[in-house]
């Protein structure tokens, strides 16, 4: 399988330890194998690493968009992951998910509605190398630096997925 990550620097030797403990699938090494996605968000003068995974012997927990996949980001979210896999895949959360869970969390969403909002967009694929073993099965293939989309082309991308998302929201609070 070929993974792509996307940092400010060429990345041969990935941490695991390195990064937030309350992203989406709790603490790893983030990549995706959606390359297209990949290049599109990439940031200003960025570098893409490409990897080769082997995902053979390894305990994966794969997830779909769906309440368990949401009450799992929500936990971590929260930092309390309880998975103990090799590696995690499945959806990227959109980028309202601290809002959303921030409207879950007061009581005013019931999770089912909370879901309902995370449906909405594109749906990208992440893998969250969790274990030295899964980073043992990583092997760096090559980098490119890239110039990235501008932030202009990603604010209206952005600002239709927010008008979608504000439409939504009010369709949830008026039933």
């Amino acid at each position: 399988m070929i993974l792509y990550h996307t940092s400010e620097k060429e990345i041969i030797n990935p941490d695991i330890h390195y990064g937030r403990k309350n992203a989406d699938f709790g603490w790893g090494f983030y990549l995706t194998p959606d390359r297209d996605f990949t290049y599109r968000w990439a940031g200003q003068n960025a570098v893409v690493n490409q990897y080769e995974f082997d995902k053979n012997g390894l305990s994966i927990q794969e997830f779909t968009r769906s309440i368990e996949w949401f009450q799992y980001i929500f936990d971590n979210r929260r930092t309390k992951d309880t998975l103990m896999v090799d590696a995690v895949m499945g959806p990227i959360a959109n980028d309202t998910i601290f809002d959303t869970l921030g409207i879950l969390s007061s009581g005013y969403l019931e999770p089912e509605a909370a879901l309902k909002l995370l449906m909405i967009g594109p749906e990208y694929t992440q893998i969250a190398i969790k274990t030295e073993k899964a980073l043992k099965q990583l092997r760096f293939i090559k980098s490119d630096k890239i110039e990235g989309v501008t932030g202009e082309a990603l604010k209206k991308e952005q600002d239709a997925y927010l008008d979608v998302f504000a439409r939504e929201l009010n369709k949830i609070v008026d039933e």
